[in-house]
């Protein structure tokens, strides 16, 4: 690929290299997106993994944007969860060499980095390129005070199944490098962290930009194509909030006792349901048969929560799925399985009261969740006419209309993010 910097139109080029895995690369995504929409001068590189490439690459992308590709990591890394850990020390260890390489002709004039990436601020900082690292969970669990409390912060960290200290070291080591960057971008709506953001910004001595939830809520008026899906047609045909949305995620780590269970209750609890499943597909088919709902591999998840017959969601609680969860303004029943998730969980239930968790554990130790107790409690999040569940549902919608104003035409998020162009403008041209 040629340099962008040939091109009159073009005033400069952001390269942006995300974490390659689904909850780091669709909000790097979406700001990218939200970028090149509010300034039509910015050239736009994003660097994926080949693998990576060949699903992302057939997407719609705005004019512009370009991708460019570095090798795997490891062979197969899309369904990399079984072995986590080395996974991530490839992403640590092999990527750095051939980015560097793409760097050498790409030029670029700012690079905004996924924060795991502990190679990354090295590299900006060796080759005086201006960057910007984007953290990808809730501002609440960016772990401030590392030197006072060291690793007692790891059971809230991100991307960590379990306290394996090299990964934990890693993520500790690429987050106490944030303040030698030029600026750190929070993936969250200024309005439902101000306490966590203010003090980032009291701690930390550069620029901090909550450039909003970073979910595809700009896609929401496109809905030509949305009637060729069945799952669609099915929900157009279902009653107003009806039907319980079942997502945990890119991949699960539930036993297949538990999994049964969870299975059988959604069943019993007589709700329908939309179901995206991956592995476990045919044995939901088969426990609970075709008469209450249905179960797809993948669905346009920001446009199902936003379809007036969904009522609840069942999540594991990533930070992208929660902030979807609210934009639509739907009740929860949480299932977190590890990291960021587990204090997600904890923000919606506690904090901002919007649902239950089902997950149960005595310190370490898992207990099952019985059907009965299943079928419970998403039976009780889909009462439309219980005094707790209409008590729930308002305060869902009074998050979703905090999300809507700040996403909206002159809301906080455009805000954030003309401020942020404007300030690697104006550094880039001195």
């Amino acid at each position: 690929m040629e340099s962008v910097h040939a091109d009159p139109t073009i005033s400069f080029h952001l390269v942006a290299m995300p974490y390659p895995g689904r909850g780091h690369i669709n909000p790097m995504m979406n700001l990218c997106k939200l970028l090149v929409s509010r300034n039509g001068r910015i050239a736009i590189t994003f660097v994926v993994t080949e693998e990576w490439l060949g699903i992302l690459g057939s997407e719609p992308k705005p004019a512009n944007f370009r991708f460019d590709t570095v090798p795997n990591v490891i062979p197969s890394e899309i369904g990399r969860g079984a072995d986590f850990h080395s996974f991530f020390e490839a992403v640590m260890t092999k990527l750095q060499e051939p980015f560097e390489r793409l760097l050498d002709r790409l030029e670029p004039s700012v690079i905004v980095y996924d924060t795991y990436l502990v190679w990354m601020v090295g590299v900006g900082n060796r080759r005086n390129i201006p960057m910007a690292s984007l953290w990808t969970t809730q501002a609440s669990v960016f772990p401030v005070n590392l030197s006072e409390k060291g690793n007692e912060q790891i059971d809230g960290m991100p991307g960590i199944p379990d306290n394996g200290l090299k990964v934990v070291h890693r993520i500790l080591e690429a987050i106490s490098l944030v303040p030698k960057t030029q600026y750190l971008l929070l993936t969250s709506i200024y309005q439902l962290e101000s306490h966590a953001i203010d003090a980032l910004r009291n701690i930390i001595p550069i620029p901090i930009y909550s450039i909003g939830p970073a979910i595809p809520y700009f896609n929401l008026k496109d809905n030509d194509n949305d009637n060729d899906y069945d799952y669609v047609q099915w929900l157009n045909s279902q009653p107003k909030s009806s039907v319980l949305y079942v997502s945990q995620g890119s991949f699960l780590s539930v036993s297949k006792a538990q999994m049964d269970e969870i299975i059988i209750g959604v069943k019993n609890s007589g709700v329908r349901f939309l179901w995206v499943a991956r592995g476990e597909a045919s044995r939901i088919k088969e426990l609970c048969g075709s008469d209450e709902g249905v179960v797809v591999p993948w669905c346009d998840q920001l446009k199902v929560l936003c379809h007036p017959s969904i009522g609840g969601f069942w999540s594991h609680c990533g930070w992208n799925s929660t902030k979807e969860g609210i934009f639509a303004g739907v009740p929860f029943l949480t299932y977190p399985i590890l990291a960021d998730q587990i204090p997600n969980s904890k923000t919606i239930v506690e904090d901002w009261k919007i649902g239950w968790e089902v997950r149960r554990r005595t310190g370490m130790e898992e207990q099952l969740v019985t059907r009965e107790e299943i079928a419970g409690l998403v039976r009780r999040v889909m009462d439309l006419e219980s005094e707790e569940g209409k008590e729930m549902r308002k305060r869902a919608k009074e998050l979703r209309e905090i999300c809507r104003r700040a996403t909206s035409e002159g809301g906080s998020v455009e805000t954030e993010i003309d401020a942020f162009i404007l300030d690697i403008s104006l550094s880039y041209n001195h």
